[in-house]
């Protein structure tokens, strides 16, 4: 028998490895132009994806690498149907999260009263403790912010590189470049136009560590240690003072630090404890104001004494309280976490002898302390009942700070999304159901969300680093701003800043003067900027015609965490801008799980860095290996970090290669893919079968987002293409049974190989185009995706399980007899059902080659239920 030769037109390297792929597809593909959006293309030819812009503050973990490969699996699985696929990606790189870390990184703070540096250069060593940062002008750090965060970018543009992303790069985009606050502010002012946006003056949650009010989507629980305090209000006597000879009213609090902000006391209406005391006064202690006793249905009777102190605010419900009973406003606690310094009027006027010092005494402290000294003086008084009762409960967190959220008044910027007006709430829910949700479950998480809505999106942040409110507001002639009529810009002037710029028809020298101007000192939510991620990259207000085609978009991904806040925002703003829905898919992704199941974050420092695990060379495991663990999990699970599973990923790949050059080197070459006239052999037909039936399952796998299932099915396809396949026909490829029945062998191999390095090519997009380029012209991401035969291919499926039953039975004869595999038998008695009987006999030729058998007897036996192999006799070593 001649050697094989390698056909003329396929081009093998001497060792294949995965080694070095990277770097080199990396750079074809961007020479190529390979994943490049073509913007000519029809609307219905167009796949668009509004990909997660990371937030650029400091290093990407393996959870980026995960969920961002998944959408990327996607995305070249729509090339390859023959979409033009829209795949910008972007930074989200304004907001807290890099001021913070442009503070620690620099050693900076900002302070607007400094005048702007333009020399200036932070500290070559930045101090330990926050309290020694080095103040900066709000311009000098915002260029620090730009600075830093355009440095983090190009690291992350790298990571997502070598990963395998395969994105436009032409189409990045930041979320604080110029386009960027052009489209959010003209966004803004056209919400404003519209009736979507307003401002109030009112209480909101407020972050003392940030000094920025924060938004409802933004709140998270956390447990904290407290104490209950049982406290006596007494009923007010003639006087005006607390009637000690009669029954006192007993509150339970965990805030006595609040005493002095107390408007009222509530009880249910139902409660027959309180009702003889609603609508009579009763006294706060320490600080002697008196206060009604009130009713409202969200008392709750057996909780604490059933019933409750109303503070002006102590939490949530009682600004529902103080709205819904119209009480007054007392507040004490100031912006900064601390009590405020001044004596309230309403304690000033307090017939209580030592009111005024009691509060002095207090002023100006943080309610921590202020909490433990009211406390102790509530029992020097007398009207604390009892010690304290330890507890651990639920305390409302901005979900980036480390201090508990106060509730404080001020004036803020809202947009419209349901939380007050019932029609739009049903009608942002009805965009919720247009959408196709994958997994389908995770709708049900948007619409809890959307109808526990108890206020209006919260956009504005008093911070720096962000798009700013694009407003002015004239003075009057005692300097007290107009915030009805605001002054907005000229569209053509986008974006502005309104604490560098003036407004038109104003000068500087009218800035913050009676019968001047000033500017909005506020910036947007970062998310008022992210939810028009469809405007922003899609050409929104900017180029018509690819915003026409491309929106609405076709798929939004993102972690199935941040729906009350990414999602549904950008739900928001496309319902109110362009009446539509942003996109009609969105796919969620799971969490990363650390080995104690929880969740990878930065903040939890349980993170691994992605370098780690990309690199090619040990210890690392190559991007094919790495984004085949992440395409093994499912949409919207949680999955944990796993090795083994990227080892299994490294050894696919690498059996890719070497089966390839096997296949390749014997003359198969890329004419004979999809040459079933020239398939003569019944185990060849049978894997046409399988073959068929595995594009088929992955096709519409795919099609319905699950890459995972489609995963598992080519996977599953192609070990049983390597180590059953082709080791039965390898005999028969090398030309040992003639020519018809090597060409037989030839199409089918070339036939399958061409299908499965497609089928993996969204998935493991280096090493398939490694292998693709050894035999073919062009990227295997440019070539389309495998579909069934028009005609189903005849043959039996099973007939190739049976046969390669019977070859793996052979060889575990020759391993229990520790012989090695290559010793011939001489004969031997096999014993199984007539139908893997009559498989041996289509297939002898190839069985017998495999198992190096020179002789056996075949005897069909209906009662068994596998095959059995006896009599072996092997023929000696020396023969």
């Amino acid at each position: 028998m001649d050697t094989p030769s390698t056909h003329d037109s396929v081009h093998l390297p001497d060792k294949p490895a995965l080694e070095g792929l990277k770097d080199k597809w990396d750079r074809a593909w961007g020479e190529d132009g390979t994943y490049a959006f073509d913007a000519t293309a029809d609307r219905a030819d167009v796949y668009s994806i509004d990909t997660p812009p990371p937030t650029a503050s400091g290093s990407l973990h393996v959870g980026h690498v995960f969920s961002y490969t998944q959408t990327d699996v996607i995305a070249r699985y729509q090339r390859m149907t023959g979409k033009s696929v829209f795949y910008p990606l972007g930074w989200d790189d304004n907001g807290l999260p890099t001021e913070r870390r442009v503070q620690n990184y620099y050693g900076v703070t900002c302070d607007p009263s400094v005048a702007y540096d333009p020399g200036f250069r932070p500290p070559d060593k930045p101090a330990k403790n926050p309290r020694d940062f080095v103040a900066v002008s709000r311009q000098n750090f915002i260029e620090l912010c730009e600075a830093l965060a355009s440095d983090d970018e190009q690291v992350f543009e790298d990571l997502f590189r070598s990963v395998g992303l395969s994105v436009d790069w032409r189409y990045t985009y930041r979320t604080i470049d110029d386009t960027s606050r052009a489209v959010s502010q003209r966004a803004f002012l056209r919400d404003l136009a519209a009736g979507h946006a307003y401002s109030q003056d009112a209480p909101t949650m407020w972050d003392v560590t940030f000094g920025t009010a924060v938004a409802q989507a933004e709140l998270e629980d956390r447990e904290k240690e407290g104490a209950y305090h049982r406290v006596n209000f007494y009923p007010e006597g003639p006087d005006g003072l607390a009637d000690t000879a009669r029954e006192p009213v007993v509150i339970l609090t965990s805030r006595p630090e609040l005493i002095p902000a107390v408007v009222a006391l509530v009880a249910h209406p139902d409660d027959e404890r309180y009702q003889p005391l609603f609508g009579t006064r009763v006294v706060s202690p320490l600080f002697g104001v008196a206060v009604e006793v009130r009713a409202h249905g969200l008392a709750k009777s057996d909780k604490g004494t059933g019933i409750a102190m109303v503070c002006t605010f102590g939490d949530l419900t009682d600004v529902t309280w103080w709205r819904e009973l119209d009480l007054p406003t007392r507040a004490v606690i100031t912006r900064d976490g601390r009590l405020a310094r001044e004596t309230p009027e309403w304690i000033a006027a307090s017939p209580k002898e030592d009111a005024v010092a009691r509060y002095e005494a207090l002023a100006g402290k943080t309610t921590f302390t202020a909490r433990k000294e009211i406390a102790e003086a509530l029992r020097e008084s007398g009207d604390l009942i009892g010690e304290p009762e330890a507890i651990t409960h639920p305390v409302p967190f901005y979900e980036k700070g480390d201090k508990p959220l106060e509730v404080v008044a001020s004036r803020q910027w809202y947009i419209r999304n349901g939380g007050r007006d019932a029609r739009l709430r049903d009608e942002l829910i009805a965009r919720g159901r247009e959408l196709e949700w994958h997994p389908g479950f995770m709708r049900s998480r948007y619409e809890n969300w959307v109808e526990g809505l108890n206020g209006d999106w919260l956009v504005s942040r008093q911070r720096y680093f962000g798009v700013p409110i694009p407003l002015w507001y004239r003075l009057d002639a005692e300097g007290n701003p107009d915030y009805d009529a605001p002054l907005t810009p000229d569209d053509a002037a986008l974006p502005v800043d309104p604490q560098a710029q003036a407004p038109a028809g104003f000068d500087e020298s009218q800035r913050d003067r009676p019968g001047g101007f000033t500017g909005d000192p506020d910036v947007l939510d970062t998310w008022a900027t992210s939810s028009l991620t469809p405007q922003i990259v899609g050409g929104w207000s900017r180029d018509n015609e690819l915003f026409g085609t491309v929106f609405p978009f076709d798929l939004r991904p993102q972690g199935h965490d941040i729906i009350r806040t990414w999602l549904f925002s950008t739900v928001v703003r496309a319902n109110s801008l362009n009446d539509s829905v942003p996109w009609t898919h969105t796919a969620l992704s799971g969490w990363i799980l650390d080995p104690d199941r929880k969740k990878m974050s930065k903040s939890k420092g349980n993170v691994v860095v992605p370098s780690d695990i990309l690199a090619e060379a040990k210890p690392g495991f190559g991007p094919d290996a790495v984004r085949y663990w992440a395409a093994s999990a499912r949409l919207g699970g949680d999955t944990a970090y796993d090795v083994a599973q990227m080892q299994i990923g490294r050894r696919l790949a690498m059996k890719l290669l070497n089966a390839s050059k096997f296949a390749l080197a014997q003359g198969v070459h890329a004419d004979l893919v999809g040459r079933t006239d020239l398939v003569t052999h019944d185990l060849d037909r049978s894997l046409l079968v399988r073959l068929d039936a595995t594009v088929r399952a992955c096709g519409q796998h795919m099609a319905a987002y699950d890459y995972a299932h489609a995963l598992r099915e080519a996977e599953s396809f192609f070990w049983t293409f390597t180590d059953d396949y082709v080791e039965l026909v390898k005999d028969r490829s090398y030309g040992a049974q003639g020519e018809a029945a090597q060409a037989s062998a030839h199409a089918v191999l070339a036939t399958a190989l061409d299908a499965l390095l497609r089928l993996f090519a969204p998935i493991m997009p280096f090493v398939t185009e490694e292998v693709w380029s050894w035999w073919h012209e062009g990227s295997v991401h440019r070539a389309p995706w495998p579909v069934p035969a028009a005609e189903a291919p005849a043959g039996d499926a099973g007939l190739l399980d049976r046969v390669a039953g019977v070859l793996a039975i052979v060889r575990r004869a020759k391993t229990e007899a520790k012989v090695s595999q290559k010793t011939e038998i001489a004969a031997a008695q096999l014993s199984a059902p007539a139908e893997t009987i009559e498989a041996v006999r289509l297939a002898g030729a190839d069985l017998r080659a495999a198992g190096r058998i020179r002789d056996w007897q075949l005897s069909a036996d209906d009662s068994r239920t596998g095959a059995e192999l006896t009599g072996v006799q092997f023929v000696p070593a020396e023969s």
